[in-house]
């Protein structure tokens, strides 16, 4: 019985703690009730079985137990007796309710994604509640202290109790706006997951997959173009994990990936969501993104990459979201079309207005067109610039390497 609890946890707790923070309206009480919960459920189970819906079984403990938590603390604090109150009264107009379980966890993703609530405090308190990460967990992924992800999540639930922040999925004429933070939020968990900003190893595979299984959850609920394209361009990135890294750890590069290590299905369902998004004939940056990875994983080799249709891509995806970012990654699509050269100008244009200057992905790129042109010299030098400014370990061992190549072809 002890496994299936936990597996019954692994499968249903994040859900219960969806419908207990509506129910309750307080995030730290809904923690405290689905802890109890699974504590009662830990000493009944075992005596009477596993109940027929366990998740309906769990909310009306964690109801149950919030309740035994304010009758407890109301000698202490009469404000919390109305409270108890409510919640008794609450349960009793409504003891046999069956609750709309995805809804609640939509409520809560676009709670947590409030655009009052800062940035780092959206992207904390949505690992935390919606994807159950421990706050240990969430600081070693973004290189923080957990004293200090304690204090956004604190800072985060505050703002939505003082600021009285709806537990609800928007109007529909407030969607646009609203969903485009959460659709941003589950991508920057979701690149944290790809490509972690720093430490020893590329990849957190934890992080991406969580991403990914929100972007199913947004998709199912609310299947908007954007969601959707979100959801292919995660699927179709991920496809790439097990050939991106050698067994020793080490970088492999797009074009020297064994494609035979990609994984097929998630291509296979990327490409097709890819294809969804653009039938519907409105769609914007993430379907932009999703038809260029799907030309990527399309290709049974590097060489039989279409470059004029991605970069063609590009040029659509630079018109619908301008950005300094954009332009590079639009730069090397370019020069794999019309040669090396042709991106060397581009990218220096876009450092020379000073953008993207403390980019070392930039600098890798302008190395990389420089090397394949012979001008070792210019690219050593841009390769170093890019190991000043790069943080996560593997990719410094390969800048590392890189300029010991063009070291020694100067040489030879």
């Amino acid at each position: 019985m002890r496994e299936t609890i936990e597996a019954v946890y692994r499968s249903e707790s994040r859900r219960v703690l969806a419908t207990l923070i509506r129910l309750l309206g307080d995030f730290d009480l809904a923690e405290e009730a689905l802890h109890d919960a699974f504590v009662a459920a830990a000493r009944q189970w075992p005596r009477d079985g596993l109940p027929g819906n366990p998740r309906s079984w769990l909310i009306s403990a964690g109801r149950f137990g919030a309740i035994d938590r304010l009758r407890r603390r109301s000698r202490f604090d009469a404000s919390l007796t109305e409270l108890a109150l409510r919640l008794e009264q609450d349960m009793a107009a409504s003891p046999d309710e069956q609750e709309d379980i995805e809804d609640d966890r939509l409520r809560l993703i676009f709670t947590c994604c409030h655009p009052a609530i800062g940035p780092d405090a959206q992207v904390a308190l949505t690992l935390r509640e919606i994807c159950g990460l421990t706050t240990e967990e969430i600081a070693r992924a973004f290189l923080a202290t957990p004293p200090a992800i304690a204090q956004r999540i604190v800072r985060a639930k505050t703002k939505i109790r003082d600021a009285r922040i709806p537990y609800e999925v928007p109007d529909r004429n407030e969607l646009p706006g609203r969903l485009e933070t959460v659709l941003h939020v589950v991508y920057l968990v979701f690149n944290e997951g790809y490509s972690a900003s720093s430490g020893e190893i590329l990849t957190r595979h934890d992080l991406s997959d969580e991403a990914i299984r929100l972007g199913r959850l947004v998709v199912e609920v609310l299947p908007e173009p954007e969601a959707i394209g979100l959801l292919a361009l995660m699927l179709l990135h991920e496809s790439r994990r097990a050939a991106r890294t050698s067994p020793s750890g080490e970088i492999v590069l797009f074009a020297d990936q064994d494609r035979s290590l990609w994984n097929k299905g998630q291509i296979a369902e990327g490409t097709r969501l890819a294809e969804r998004t653009l039938s519907l004939g409105r769609f914007g940056p993430y379907c932009i993104q999703a038809a260029i990875a799907a030309k990527h994983a399309s290709a049974i080799h590097a060489d039989a990459t279409d470059w004029h249709a991605i970069a063609s891509l590009y040029d659509l995806l630079l018109k619908a979201e301008p950005s300094p970012v954009v332009e590079l990654n639009r730069a090397v699509a370019v020069a794999m079309r019309d040669g090396p050269e042709v991106g060397i100008a581009l990218i220096d244009a876009i450092l020379a207005r000073g953008d993207l200057d403390r980019y070392h992905l930039a600098h890798s790129a302008r190395a990389d067109l420089l090397r394949r042109l012979g001008r070792n010299d210019e690219a050593r030098t841009a390769y170093e610039r890019a190991l000043s400014l790069a943080t996560q370990e593997p990719e410094r061992r390969f800048l590392r390497k890189r300029i010991e190549e063009t070291s020694g072809a100067q040489q030879s």
